[in-house]
């Protein structure tokens, strides 16, 4: 489908905002909830470019032109509001963790050297004590829910109101602002799952090339509605979830939450979303016990059949077929991209049979993010799909299996990493090639296959490689287990063991094999990774278990940060 946005070439952020706020000013950029059920109130295109060029104007009045400036809150309206008015003329943008600890988020604040900072409610406690320690360069604070300003902090919608009166005097110096499409526009921290985290320095040509890519990639037009869900300062989210609808001018809308994700899905018709694995592993089982519970199964079973054979003469009568499920989910949602970590094969086909397009997508915070994905006309299973059109990839040094790590090269490739020359060095190849860390291999047709993280391999002594993400999806398919995390441990004589540590659900295990007792169910668990274990060759067994019921330590985006699990488990032995 030829889109207006098809044709538009963006140089920056600004140039986007003007280029699709001209195309699609009149059309819906966001979709609020009101007091009265059913009813909703819309901020046009239109309506947001001109908040946030009054919000830009009164950012320089303040003193912040070419200041770093950082943003902090749930996912809502003034954080995006926020990220366009700094980076489209202002400064540097910082996004931070919204589930960062206080001592993790000043530690941040001190690296980035911000000078300003945006933040909600949730936030003015740390705020308050770091005005009084005065320890770092912040100088401006700006609340997302003041009105008005108080005791020396700014109140951003008096700041919007301030910069339209500004622009409306003639001051035209946001407006005016040249954007240098090369330089660090934004500085984003990796979650940090194996290591401190690094600071990521992005242009904005980083970005409009990654948004570019997903245009020509995608087929979704203004008319479309994304639900916002996971952590905007995420890089997947913000590129994916925000730059990108607001380049072809599309409404957004924010998730309440993942208990009314479904609701919501429903409540503002939302054709499109992202998120990441573990939310649709826990929608899928979700849907399948409520099939099983209205004892359909068997009749759902017979029509993924039929929709399979008529699939093969391009007859799709699967929306039709499963009509109710559709309902119950969102009859209007059709298309789901997830990222951030594998998606189950059974997950992605469960979902694919049903009539539902969930395509998997790949890349890093480094790349602005997205390497690859697939897409409901290009995709096969157990694939992140193929490379987007700007990005060159290869396979370094691959073994007998095509196995080796993923390079990457292209604009949406990161200027580096800020302030740290010996990580740069080693990431990038002299030419220019990129280590993303993921060890892969590319199919004849262009399929890209992801194994594992290249630092999470286990090399047995016999020199074979066990990939940790391909046993844990096998042990997170048994019913019972939350969730596993596959790890080595060396023993005293230097033998190589793959273990895991298993986080059970108690009620779960009674419910459906009525066992119970740490004892029995340690017992039944071993005798389901015994199963596991008969699937695979010898080599890859898993030769000792610990089970749990504490979650393991995740990040925002639900990764397990397995430097953090290793330590645990070694300091309880």
């Amino acid at each position: 489908m030829e889109t207006k946005s098809r044709k538009m070439k963006f140089t920056d952020l600004k140039d986007m905002l003007k280029q699709s706020g001209e195309a699609y000013g009149k059309r819906p950029a966001y979709i609020f909830k009101t007091e009265q059920k059913g009813k909703f109130r819309t901020i046009t295109h239109e309506e947001f470019r001109n908040e946030i060029n009054a919000l830009g104007t009164a950012l320089i009045q303040t003193g912040l032109k070419g200041k770093r400036i950082a943003v902090i809150s749930e996912n809502r309206y003034e954080w995006q509001l926020a990220y366009l008015a700094i980076v489209t003329g202002t400064g540097i943008v910082v996004p931070l963790d919204k589930a960062l600890p206080d001592n993790e988020l000043e530690s941040l604040i001190l690296r980035s050297q911000v000078e300003a900072i945006f933040y909600s409610k949730k936030y003015e406690n740390i705020m308050n004590s770091l005005r009084e320690k005065k320890n770092t360069n912040l100088r401006v604070f700006i609340s997302m829910d003041l009105e008005e300003n108080e005791n020396g902090i700014y109140s951003q919608k008096q700041l919007v109101e301030k910069g339209k009166k500004l622009l409306a005097e003639g001051n035209k110096e946001f407006l005016e602002a040249k954007i240098d499409p090369n330089a660090m526009g934004i500085m984003l921290f990796t979650s940090g799952t194996t290591a401190i985290s690094k600071a990521v320095m992005l242009s904005h040509k980083n970005i409009v090339t990654n948004i570019m890519d997903i245009i020509q990639r995608f087929d979704l037009t203004e008319e479309d509605r994304f639900l916002s869900f996971l952590p905007l300062h995420h890089v997947f989210e913000c590129t994916v979830g925000f730059l990108y609808p607001m380049a072809i001018g599309s409404a957004i809308a924010f998730c309440e939450g993942v208990k009314h994700m479904a609701d919501n899905i429903k409540e503002y018709e939302i054709t499109g979303m992202i998120s990441v694995p573990a939310v649709f592993d826990i929608i899928y089982r979700k849907i399948i016990k409520s099939i099983e519970k209205k004892g359909k199964l068997e009749a759902v079973k017979k029509g993924k059949k039929i929709s399979s054979i008529l699939l093969k003469v391009k007859i799709d009568l699967r929306k039709q077929l499963f009509k109710e499920i559709h309902d119950s989910i969102g009859p209007k949602l059709k298309i789901v991209v997830t990222g951030g970590a594998a998606l189950s094969p059974e997950t992605e086909k469960g979902f694919y049979d049903l009539g539902f397009d969930v395509v998997q997508g790949y890349g890093l915070t480094e790349t602005s993010p997205v390497i690859a994905a697939e897409t409901p006309k290009e995709r096969r299973l157990g694939s992140i799909g193929k490379k987007f059109p700007s990005v060159e990839v290869k396979i370094d040094n691959p073994d007998e299996n095509g196995i080796g790590e993923l390079m990457a090269k292209g604009n949406s490739i990161m200027i580096g990493y800020y302030e740290n020359e010996e990580a740069n060095k080693s990431v990038f190849e002299p030419d220019g090639w990129f280590h993303t860390g993921d060890l892969a291999r590319i199919d004849e047709d262009g399929y890209i296959f992801i194994s594992g993280r290249k630092k999470n391999v286990i090399v047995l002594n016999n020199g074979k490689n066990v990939f940790p993400e391909e046993l844990e999806i096998l042990l997170n398919k048994v019913e019972g287990i939350k969730e596993s995390f596959v790890y080595e441990k060396k023993d005293e004589d230097g033998d190589v063991k793959v273990c895991a540590k298993i986080v059970y659900d108690k009620d779960l295990i009674k419910e459906l094999y009525n066992i119970e007792g740490e004892d029995n169910i340690k017992e039944f668990l071993w005798k389901k990774v015994k199963e596991v274990n008969n699937l695979m060759p010898k080599y890859k067994y898993i030769r000792e278990i610990i089970i749990t019921q504490d979650e393991l330590i995740k990040t925002t985006t639900l990764k397990v940060k397995r430097h953090e699990e290793l330590k645990k488990i070694n300091e309880n032995k």
